[in-house]
C-alpha cells in the first residue's frame, strides 16, 4: 500500500485516503456473518475447526470461510478494521463508532427461511434492522443523536442475502410450502417485493451508501453438484432461478434510487463475479471450482466442515471452501471487482468511484 497526495495506491487502484473513520455495517446471511451465530442457539455455525485455518489467528471465528470474508477484505480494502458481530461482547466504547456486523447464517428475505435452523428468529432481516436501529440508540446515548445520524449518513453498508431463500426455502426437499404456493416466476417477484422494503426501511435508517450483491450461480455450489446436479453439471433449477432473480434484483435497485432522488443502492452482481471462476477456474489460478476444499461424499459437497472432513493441503487452489461457501482467495477475486470492476459488475458505479466522490464533499 502506497499513499500519495490524499490517495492511496493499493493493488494498483487509487482510493481516497480515509482521513476520520467511516462505520462499516454489514447485513444479510452466512457469506457475511462473522460470528454473531456463535452465540445463538444454532446448528448453523462455523466455530469448530478447520473454519479460520487461514485466519490471523488460525483459529475459527464463526466466518464460514478458511480465513477473511467479504466484509473484513472490503474493510482491508478501505483502510479500516474489520467490525465486530453485533452480539460480540466487545462491542462497546469506540468500537461501536466503527460499525457492526448484523449477518447470521442461514437466514433469508423471508421470515420462514431456514426455519431448520434453530432459533434464527432473533436474526431474521427484520430483526437485523431492529437490532440496528437499536445499535443508533446506543451511540446517540454516547455522542448524541447529530453526530449519531452522520456517522450513520456517511458509513458504507453491504447487504448480502437472497440465495437462502431458493436452497433453504423454495427448493427444500421435498417439497417447500413456498413451492406449492408460488410458481418459481412469482415466487421470485415475492422476493424482490418483499427485498424492496427491507432496503426501503434500510434507507429510512439513514443508510445512504449501500452495496447489494446478487445471487452467486447457486446450482453449481458444491452441495448443489452433489445433491442435484446431473452428470456433474449444476443444477438447471437453481440456475433457472439466480437468471430470473438478479435481472429483476437489479432493475429494483435502479426504481429505488430513482425514488429517493441519488445513487444510494449500489448493485453487485455477485453472479457474474463467480461465474468468470466456476466456469474458468484455471485462468485464476485455481485447480477446481467444482470440489470444495473441505467436506465430505461427491465434490465434498455434503454437509458442512467439521474437524472430520476431507481437507485440501492448499485452500488456494480451490475456489470453495466447504460446500456452500467461497474460499478466501475467491472471496478477494469478488471484493476487487466490488473495488474495482466495470458497470458489467457494478451498477451505476464500483467502489472506488464511490468513496473518491464522497472524498470530494
Amino acid at each position: 500500500m502506497v499513499t500519495l497526495f490524499g490517495v492511496v495506491l493499493i493493488a494498483g487502484v487509487i482510493v481516497p485516503r480515509v482521513e476520520a473513520k467511516r462505520a462499516f455495517f454489514v447485513f444479510g446471511d452466512s457469506l457475511v456473518d462473522s460470528g454473531n451465530n456463535n452465540y445463538l442457539a444454532t446448528t448453523a455455525r462455523a466455530d469448530s475447526p478447520p473454519y479460520g485455518i487461514d485466519y490471523p489467528t488460525r483459529k475459527p471465528t464463526g466466518r464460514f470461510s478458511n480465513g477473511l470474508n467479504i466484509p473484513d477484505l472490503i474493510s482491508e480494502r478501505i483502510g479500516a478494521e474489520s467490525v465486530l458481530p453485533y452480539l460480540s461482547p466487545l462491542l462497546k466504547g469506540d468500537n461501536l463508532l466503527d460499525g457492526a456486523n448484523f449477518a447470521s447464517a442461514g437466514i433469508g428475505i423471508l421470515n420462514d427461511t431456514g426455519a431448520q435452523f434453530v432459533s434464527l428468529l432473533l436474526f431474521l432481516m427484520y430483526r437485523q434492522l431492529d437490532y440496528f436501529e437499536e445499535y443508533q440508540q446506543r451511540v446517540a446515548d454516547q455522542i448524541g443523536l447529530a453526530r449519531t445520524r452522520k456517522l450513520v449518513n456517511q458509513a458504507l453498508v453491504l447487504i448480502t442475502v437472497g440465495g437462502n431463500d431458493f436452497v433453504n426455502n423454495y427448493y427444500l426437499v421435498p417439497y417447500s410450502a413456498r413451492s406449492r404456493q408460488f410458481s418459481l416466476q412469482e415466487y421470485v417477484k415475492y422476493l424482490i417485493v418483499e427485498y424492496r422494503k427491507l432496503l426501503q426501511r434500510l434507507y429510512d435508517l439513514g443508510a445512504r451508501r449501500v452495496i447489494v450483491t446478487g445471487t452467486g450461480p447457486m446450482g453449481c455450489v458444491p452441495a448443489e453438484l452433489a445433491m442435484r446436479g446431473t452428470n456433474g453439471g449444476c443444477s438447471a433449477e437453481l440456475q433457472r432461478a439466480a437468471s430470473l432473480y438478479n435481472p429483476q434484483l437489479l432493475h429494483m435497485i435502479q426504481g429505488l434510487n430513482k425514488k429517493v432522488g441519488k445513487d444510494v443502492f449500489i448493485a453487485a452482481n455477485t453472479g457474474l463475479m463467480h461465474n468468470d471462476f466456476i466456469s474458468n477456474p484455471e485462468a485464476y489460478g485455481f485447480t477446481t471450482s467444482r470440489i470444495a476444499c473441505c467436506g465430505q461424499g461427491p465434490y465434498n459437497g455434503i454437509g458442512l466442515c467439521t474437524p472430520l472432513s476431507n481437507l485440501c493441503p492448499n485452500r488456494n487452489l480451490h475456489a470453495f471452501w466447504d460446500p456452500f461457501h467461497p474460499s478466501e482467495k475467491a472471496n478477494r477475486l469478488i471484493v476487487e471487482q466490488i473495488m474495482s470492476g466495470s458497470k458489467r459488475y457494478m451498477k451505476p458505479m464500483n467502489l472506488s468511484t464511490v468513496l473518491a466522490l464522497d472524498a470530494r464533499k
